[in-house]
């Protein structure tokens, strides 16, 4: 259940022995499992951190937690989350457990973590690979950032979203809120909806963003049968970006298509994938001998439809460029906004 900000009444001091993790920027996940607790460092990775948390705590913090969302937590509901602007909390109780309660905080702050300095002194990707998805945005292209959980996915989306004109109007459709659109591109054009399971689904919110008139449509994680109404956005001539999990670019359709139903809407569906979709990008992260993370780009992929042919030309992989090939389509994308050198070789700034 969401709580609006004003609405929420959990005091910092109700995290307890959580709330330096709760106030770390660097941590964005902390999880109990009945135990021990575990957090998530965006440069250390998942560890276990020495701290225990009493029986009465965790059972005052539930309660706390209930009685935010007006909500029980018993062994007749017995999964209880609540959400705010900046975090996710999910608590599941101890009669649906084998090991007592469990709790899990997403943290989701409206910041956007990456820059064109930190990329490339990170080494999370080439000048080159950057130019190229910023030529990307300029273009107009639609864009699918695949890779596994904790890859960022999601934080290279946001990142992107600074190079669309402030004045096009761009729609974004969640279930829990990541993007923060709005706050990260201060005086845009965004409409920020969000998906119940019950009362506004995914393809609902994807119907509806087509009938408000958008340039973009910006969806936070495609999942199921939604991404074919997605498809159909894109062929109307809206550009789009989303997120999907998969460990290769090349996956990409075959990964929509299994999303699908039934074989026959599968095969219906796959000429529309080279269609409309441009562009997929695979995240990674990777641990070193130092044992921090490093998340990098790690391939680009096209995808274009010519001369009823679908075409899947790799233009990158382990973070560097191996063809610069590009389809005829998507080469008339980049020449109508001028665009002679999409690889590099012109300045970009954020679009005003």
């Amino acid at each position: 259940m969401k709580v609006a900000k004003d609405a929420w009444n959990l005091k910092e001091e109700s995290f307890g022995p959580l709330l330096r993790y709760v106030m770390d920027d660097e941590i964005t996940d902390i999880n109990y499992n009945g135990a021990d607790v575990w957090v998530e460092h965006l440069k250390r990775g998942i560890y276990k951190v020495p701290v225990q948390l009493s029986e009465e705590f965790v059972n005052q913090f539930s309660i706390r937690v209930s009685n935010v969302v007006s909500e029980q937590i018993n062994k007749f509901n017995n999964v209880l989350e609540a959400e705010t602007d900046v975090l996710r909390i999910s608590i599941i109780h101890p009669s649906a457990t084998n090991t007592g309660y469990a709790i899990s905080i997403r943290k989701t702050p409206a910041v956007m973590r990456l820059t064109e300095e930190r990329m490339l002194r990170e080494q999370y990707c080439s000048k080159e690979v950057l130019e190229f998805l910023i030529s990307c945005m300029r273009a107009r292209m639609n864009m699918v950032f695949c890779g596994r959980p904790g890859a960022g996915k999601t934080e290279l989306l946001k990142f992107l979203t600074q190079y669309i004109p402030k004045e096009e109007k761009v729609m974004t459709i969640e279930d829990n809120l990541e993007i923060h659109y709005r706050e990260i591109n201060p005086g845009s054009n965004c409409v920020e909806l969000k998906v119940d399971d019950e009362l506004f689904s995914y393809t609902k919110a994807i119907k509806t963003a087509l009938r408000q008139n958008p340039q973009w449509v910006l969806l936070s994680e495609a999942r199921s049968m939604e991404v074919k109404y997605l498809l159909e956005c894109f062929s109307t001539g809206l550009h789009g970006l989303t997120t999907l999990h998969t460990d290769d670019t090349r996956k990409i359709p075959d990964r929509i298509q299994n999303m699908m139903q039934d074989s026959y809407a599968a095969s219906r569906l796959e000429n529309d994938i080279y269609s409309f979709l441009n562009v997929g990008v695979l995240l990674r992260k990777r641990v070193t001998d130092r044992r921090e993370v490093v998340r990098y780009i790690d391939q680009i992929c096209l995808f274009d439809r010519v001369d009823e042919s679908n075409i899947m030309q790799l233009i990158a992989e382990g973070g560097r460029f191996v063809s610069q090939e590009i389809p005829a389509n998507l080469k008339k994308k980049f020449r109508l906004e001028n665009i002679g050198n999409p690889f590099g070789g012109m300045k970009h700034r954020n679009r005003e």
